[in-house]
């Protein structure tokens, strides 16, 4: 039974690589899903069905495992099927919260129950050395995946809450000092408590879990905005290396594979975030320019805006050459992503060449402008990253930015004094004519002033963007 359920964990390992590896092109990544989920779920049963301790037993309370497997199962279908698109990044934060739970409560049991089998031994003076070290690694990946996957949980309620409305931003003076004085305490108790040893500090060990959860909540509170990709990528390593620090305690390969490849992933997607924002990852949690804002009123005067209207802006894109669309989340928050792969498919009949200019941090999330259009079914080619798309603008007749603010702010190269200065944006001003469509003139989810909209070549289409839309595709066959 041992040798088949190593066979099955490797076999489950490989499948969580190649889906991982597939994720990494759009067209591949539902395959890799499906197979990485696969792979978990002949893990699992794997577990459920030939696991055999020590003393050959098996699992046991059937009837609790299964249930957990049909609650969490409905409930993960029903979420998953019922979420707008908008709501996505809200969902993503909620279940890697509950991920962070998970590996805190295995923390939870795997301590009361080293707590317990002390208490038949005798006292550990008269234990040998060998043991009380085997004894502290085990407790130190225990309070390791207590205070990681707390801290995962509780930071990604925050922003859970922060995505969907219901929390702001909340800042006090000193609170990263308070931040670095309250992990600071986590650590000295952690130490303490491993040098000490169970059965003693019970007390002590449910005090780290309490702070551990109060750290992640003032961790994420003071975070603006406009950092939350970077914020849910770090959260989501979080809870992979928790999850990890599980697959240690149960010497599960398949849950610690997993578990390292998410933290990875998540390390990896971070720093390839504070990148694209051309800041550290320290800057993003200490600075946090989306706390920093100045609301247009407070701003310097930057000029006067001009509207274009809606026939005028049909007839430009209709003899167009090349037009490039820029997805922002204003886009999600219209559900107008079905709407806008009309338009592209009604240009291209024109003879119009039509392309997408995805931003990294656009969005809510990572890829969050990806998994929109992938919904509407656009073409994968058509999808232009930063890099890509800024060589390509100079050559363009018409920019159509739909919901975008920060990402093509040109004050990130021109305003040193701008709190986005230095962060890589797309270069949309250098095209002949952008429009840009937005449901009024408030600054963008920084609370930063764009300046492109003041340019001369720059006019806006305001309303909501699935509306606009379909009033332009309207107009376009008209012509």
């Amino acid at each position: 039974m041992a040798a088949i359920l190593t066979i099955i964990y490797l076999l489950a390992s490989i499948t969580f690589i190649i889906g991982l590896k597939m994720l990494a092109h759009p067209s591949r990544a539902r395959r890799g899903n499906l197979i990485a989920a696969a792979g978990m779920a002949v893990a699992i049963a794997g577990t459920i069905f030939l696991y055999r301790d020590g003393a050959g037993n098996g699992l046991q309370n059937y009837t609790w495992i299964f249930s957990g497997l049909i609650i969490g199962g409905i409930a993960g279908v029903v979420a998953a099927r019922s979420v707008k698109m908008t709501a996505m990044p809200e969902m993503v934060s909620l279940f890697n919260g509950m991920g962070g739970a998970c590996a805190a409560l295995i923390s939870v049991v795997e301590f009361d129950h080293l707590v317990d089998s002390l208490q038949t031994l005798p006292g550990l003076t008269v234990i040998d050395a060998a043991f009380q070290t085997d004894l502290r690694q085990r407790l130190l990946i225990i309070i390791a995946g207590l205070v990681i996957g707390s801290i995962s949980f509780a930071g990604s309620l925050v922003a859970w809450a922060k995505l969907s409305g219901k929390i702001r931003d909340f800042i006090f003076r000193g609170q990263h000092t308070f931040n670095i004085i309250l992990l600071g305490v986590i650590f000295c108790m952690a130490v303490f408590l491993i040098v000490r040893l169970p059965p003693g500090g019970i007390e002590l060990f449910y005090l780290i879990l309490g702070l551990s959860l109060l750290y992640g909540i003032f961790f994420v509170l003071p975070i603006g905005g406009a950092d939350m990709p970077v914020v849910i990528s770090l959260l989501n390593s979080f809870t992979g290396i928790a999850a990890a620090c599980g697959g240690f305690l149960y010497n599960n390969k398949a849950m610690l594979t997993g578990g390292i490849l998410v933290g990875a992933a998540g390390t990896l997607l971070t720093i390839l975030m504070c990148k694209a924002m051309n800041r550290s990852l320290l800057n993003v949690l200490v600075g946090a320019f989306g706390n920093s804002h100045k609301s247009v009123g407070e701003s310097r005067e930057r000029g006067i805006y001009k509207e274009i209207a809606l026939s005028d802006a049909a007839m430009v894109m209709n003899y167009a050459q090349k037009i490039i669309i820029v997805p922002g989340y204003g886009l999600a928050v219209a559900q107008a992503q079905h709407t806008c792969h009309e338009l592209e498919k009604l240009l291209e009949t024109r003879g119009v060449q039509v392309t997408y200019a995805i931003h990294p941090v656009a969005g809510r999330m990572p890829g969050h402008m990806n998994v929109l259009l992938a919904e509407a079914d656009v073409s994968y080619d058509k999808l232009q990253e930063m890099e890509q798309a800024n060589d390509e603008f100079s050559s363009t007749d018409v920019v159509l930015v739909l919901g975008a603010n920060d990402v093509v702010n040109p004050a990130a190269k021109n305003d040193p004094s701008s709190p986005i200065y230095g962060m890589p944006v797309l270069n949309v001003e250098l095209a002949k004519t952008v429009i840009v469509n937005k449901r009024s003139m408030k600054p963008g989810y920084a609370g930063i002033e764009n300046e492109l909209f003041f340019q001369p070549g720059t006019s806006m289409l305001f309303g909501d963007a699935r509306e606009v839309l379909q009033e332009l595709i309207g107009e376009i066959k008209e012509l």
